[in-house]
């Protein structure tokens, strides 16, 4: 069995609070989603800002190998024809094969949104429909607030999709709109929409009563072939229906295809690179594509995987592109240790001498306020240099910040001046910045860039600052910093600690420059 998706993420998912996407962003993110193997990309409603209809102008000339681009828009405004709606019109002039129409299924809306009657609402969803169609168009219908108009009035809610499926909509698509409905009404309703429509039925679930993904899953079983949703469950309030889990799930769990095959490998890749077109950090705890979705912490959970994987993972990490990982903390032991090291080393065995000289620096370094739960940037470098390979890069003379207030608004306050030590060469540069840690992150870069060009394309991504002797003063105090950094395409974590916060960041900053030299020389 075959489920086709529908991606919005650059419709929908663009109507998240932070979100606002580039067009350049969306083409980005549309190659992506046609890599993955999505089966329609909702790219945006051209009649409603020049951004999205700018976006349809250049993917006229984009060629695309698995994906169907689909322009959005609304039935024909109330009393009028459809050849004279501005929107529809622009929905022509968007040139996709394929366009998606939303049309109100509720009498409510209806009558006190839009303000006009039940029959004329009928006759703006025929009417649109009928025209793209003439007009060469592939129509999928989107009948919002599905689900609440079928509990105020069924009768004429199953009745849109009646005009609908009568039109030539190739797909109805029932919505819930507002995210309310729960698994078991949406079950029964299914069940008498299909008793009187034989079109293609599709969903489309908001996230707002947080089901969003389990209704998805569940209502393959009841006919529904076509699934709408956003890959991150990015979206309006509380988000669209998570795809990235929907099709994990659909796959792995139910042998359902969603992708072409072989491509669900791909799914954390993708799923990261439109974290980051997006500018938003994916969350740690997504399933399947979360970097904690396959971490173990506990001792004997740990020991159970490194026996037996089946013992504390649904799935294996690979499957979706995803990796196990295990956590240096106090309650993790030797085994988590060399597990650990095992992904860099396989033939080290629990005996091996440069295995106690790791754990005896992690629980120097633990003693010291380091943590490396959330640094294996850090815990990786130290594992390399235990074993001999690594050679540092750079080295750090002298640096010096200078910190002011601000005498103009936006201008930065801080600058920096580093003397660096490259391959024999001195450097000695400066540069300023929003603060001191930003002054000195620049200068290091602009101190070793010309040497390391490839670090052009790594910027911090999150910055975290936590006191840890809470008996001195909260300025006095040991402070420990924790760095993520990333190249668009991966992320790493390093930590740094002092009783000098810009020591304590300088440390992390050098770890995690290090540590990409090093990922790039032993590629």
């Amino acid at each position: 069995m075959n489920v086709k998706i529908f991606d919005s993420t650059l419709r929908d998912g663009a109507q998240a609070e932070g979100i606002s996407f580039l067009v350049g962003d969306k083409i980005k993110i549309a190659k992506a989603l046609d890599e993955l193997g999505i089966d329609f990309i909702e790219a945006g409603n051209p009649g409603s800002n020049q951004k999205d209809m700018e976006f349809f102008d250049v993917a006229k000339s984009l060629t695309f190998k698995h994906s169907k681009l689909v322009a959005f828009g609304s039935t024909r405004r109330c009393n009028i024809d459809a050849k004279d709606d501005s929107n529809l019109k622009a929905l022509l002039d968007a040139s996709t094969e394929y366009v998606c129409i939303f049309g109100k299924s509720w009498d409510f809306h209806v009558t006190q949104i839009i303000g006009t009657t039940l029959e004329e609402n009928l006759s703006m969803i025929k009417d649109t429909i009928e025209f793209l169609i003439s007009n060469g168009k592939k129509v999928f219908f989107d009948a919002e607030h599905f689900f609440d108009g079928y509990k105020a009035n069924k009768e004429y809610a199953i009745k849109t999709l009646e005009v609908a499926e009568e039109a030539g909509a190739l797909t109805l698509v029932l919505c819930d709109t507002n995210g309310g409905t729960f698994p078991d009404e949406m079950v029964e309703i299914i069940k008498d929409v299909k008793n009187n429509i034989k079109a293609e039925l599709g969903i489309h679930l908001h996230n707002d009563a947080g089901m969003a993904v389990g209704m998805s899953c569940l209502s393959v079983n009841y006919g529904i072939t076509h699934i709408q949703g956003t890959l991150l469950g990015y979206g309006e309030r509380c988000g669209n229906a998570n795809l990235s889990t929907i099709i994990a799930n659909l796959e792995l769990k139910k042998n359902i295809r969603c992708l072409p095959e072989g491509n669900i490998n791909h799914l954390t890749q993708t799923a990261r690179v439109v974290a980051e077109i997006s500018n938003f950090k994916l969350s740690h705890n997504l399933p399947y594509v979360g970097t904690s979705a396959f971490a173990h912490k506990a001792g004997m959970h740990i020991d159970g995987v490194f026996k037996n994987s089946k013992s504390f993972e649904h799935v294996s990490p690979d499957l979706v592109g995803n990796e196990r990982k295990f956590l240096i903390s106090e309650v993790a032991g030797k085994a988590t240790v060399l597990a650990k090291i095992q992904r860099f080393y396989k033939d080290v065995e629990k005996n091996d001498p440069r295995l106690i000289k790791i754990i005896n620096t992690i629980k120097d370094l633990e003693y010291l306020g380091y943590q490396f739960e959330g640094a294996d940037a850090s815990f990786e470098l130290i594992v390399h240099k235990a074993f001999g390979n690594f050679k540092s890069f750079f080295e750090v003379i002298d640096f010096k910040t200078i910190g002011e207030g601000p005498t103009v608004k936006n201008q930065n306050t801080s600058s920096a001046i580093i003397k660096v030590r490259v391959e024999g060469i001195e450097e000695i540069t400066a540069a300023n910045g929003d603060g001191p840690v930003d002054a000195l992150n620049k200068a290091l870069r602009k101190a070793i860039g010309r040497f390391y060009p490839v670090l052009n394309m790594v910027h911090l991504s999150d910055y975290k600052v936590r006191i840890l002797d809470g008996k001195e003063s909260a300025t006095a105090a040991k402070t420990r910093v924790l760095i993520e950094s990333t190249d668009g395409v991966s992320s790493w974590s390093t930590v740094g600690v002092s009783k000098d916060i810009i020591e304590a960041s300088f440390k992390a900053l050098t770890d995690s420059i290090e540590y990409k030299l090093f990922k790039e020389n032993n590629k």
